[in-house]
């Protein structure tokens, strides 16, 4: 159907030749394009409707107006599309359809979020400094208990020294398997630091992996966090034990002897309180262990895990030094068998044992044998008595055999089996007996 407008105005001349006639035009015109009448009611789509919204303006003609996209989302709701700059209405018919079909795409794929949905909070960006810091502060160990304090001091080490100089600002998500590649083959310090720096990489970023943090851990350099022995276990002989033993003053040989009898470590030994001992029973309780903390303090903790709590076997033949040295030198139930010099209530320093380590081992002429060795020692002599493979771990408090496997025949002995048999009843080596040492 046309509409005819009808124009009149006066003219100065027209066809007719009279001056002032007034003509009218009737002009045919169609609106809108295509044939197609302006319809507020609004067509039916495959998917929404659209309908024309004639303008409101004053004086507006009744063919003026925009259109506007109607549909129901996922959510059950009925609401209007939106134009690219967030417009209710289009300008043309077609560009309302196509606003349709854009929303329709949308909610076939799962994406179509409500156009009244509130914003989205601003995504956070965390990094991997933020991070480690975080975890750092709530990581715990196996049981649920906080991390020793040593070992805090040692993670956070490694994470100001190596870590966070090139991750630190790094968004966590951001770290890639490329750019841990280059880390690690410049990374400049000594294999074990080295290997422990990456462990520690990966073990972070492994728990951002199980709080979702990250898709995958970047960290994907095999043996990366393994390291050779920097220095080979050199077990004292017997005849060295003896001859540094005799060189040391009279109120630390007992030390040097239960480190390697007993196997203890220097935390354990200085840690030992009269009430840990059963000469009766001929044992001695490890429950406990002294570590010295960055600022210079001491720390009493227990032990790394479960197996680190046991009751070692004293040999016999040490039996009377250890009676003789309770009775001569430690007061009360809960005196330490080996403390400061100056304070008997105080832990001994580990820089005061050093002092005259050193210069005993200078004196005995094993100038290459440290302290710790002397548990090594301990871990030796068991085995080549014949001690069960069980029986070295129980002995040396570790919860794993891989540890106490270090220990094999290559030191002269037929190395742990797993056989019944008493570590204690095997130890009746006569080297160091009492009234023996001070000879050496």
């Amino acid at each position: 159907m046309a509409y005819h407008l009808a124009i009149s105005t006066p003219l100065a001349c027209c066809h007719s030749g009279h001056p002032g006639h007034t003509c009218t035009f009737f002009l045919d015109t169609i609106w809108p394009p295509g044939g197609a009448v302006p319809n507020e009611k609004g067509t039916r789509e495959d998917f929404g409707s659209v309908r024309f919204r004639p303008s409101r303006r004053p004086g507006a003609t009744k063919g003026e107006g925009r259109w506007q996209a109607r549909y129901t989302g996922s959510d059950g709701r009925m609401h209007t599309a939106r134009s690219a700059g967030g417009s209710p209405t289009f300008e043309t018919k077609q560009d309302a359809k196509r606003a349709l079909a854009r929303v329709r795409v949308e909610i076939d794929a799962g994406t179509w979020v409500a156009p009244d949905a509130p914003a989205p909070a601003p995504v956070t960006v965390v990094t991997f400094s933020a991070y480690a810091e975080a975890w750092l502060a709530t990581r715990t160990v196996r049981g649920g208990e906080p991390l020793a304090v040593r070992t805090r001091e040692h993670y956070d080490q490694l994470l100001r020294d190596h870590l966070k100089p090139t991750f630190g600002a790094i968004a966590l998500a951001d770290i890639t398997p490329p750019a841990v590649k280059v880390w690690h083959a410049s990374l400049r310090t000594g294999p074990t630091a080295k290997a422990q720096a990456y462990g520690l990489l990966r073990t972070i970023l492994g728990t951002a992996v199980d709080e979702g943090a990250v898709a995958a851990n970047p960290c994907r350099i095999r043996g990366a966090g393994q390291t050779k022995r920097a220095r080979e276990i050199r077990p004292a002989t017997l005849s060295e034990l003896e001859a540094v033993v005799g060189k040391l003053p009279e109120s630390y040989r007992l030390m040097a002897l239960m480190a390697a009898w007993c196997a203890l470590r220097f935390g354990e030994l200085t840690e030992l309180r009269r009430s840990d001992v059963d000469l009766k029973a001929g044992t001695v309780r490890v429950a406990r262990g002294v570590v010295r903390t960055r600022g210079g303090g001491m720390t009493i903790k227990g032990p790394k895990s479960d197996a680190g709590k046991r009751t070692v076997a004293i040999p016999p033949h040490l039996v009377p030094t250890i009676r003789s040295h309770l009775d001569a030198r430690v007061t009360g139930r809960d005196g330490l068998l080996f403390p400061s010099a100056s304070d008997p209530t105080e832990h001994m320093m580990n820089s005061t044992m050093s002092k005259v380590w050193l210069a005993a081992r200078e004196r005995a002429g094993v100038p290459h044998l440290r302290f710790h060795d002397l548990r090594h020692t301990g871990a030796v002599l068991a085995a080549q008595t014949g001690a069960t493979l069980a029986e070295l771990m129980g002995r040396l408090g570790h919860s794993t055999p891989a540890a106490a496997m270090r220990y094999p025949a290559r030191f002269g002995g037929p190395g742990p089996r797993h056989r019944p048999g008493s570590v204690r009843a095997r130890h009746r080596t006569t080297c160091c007996r009492p009234g023996a040492e001070a000879g050496a």
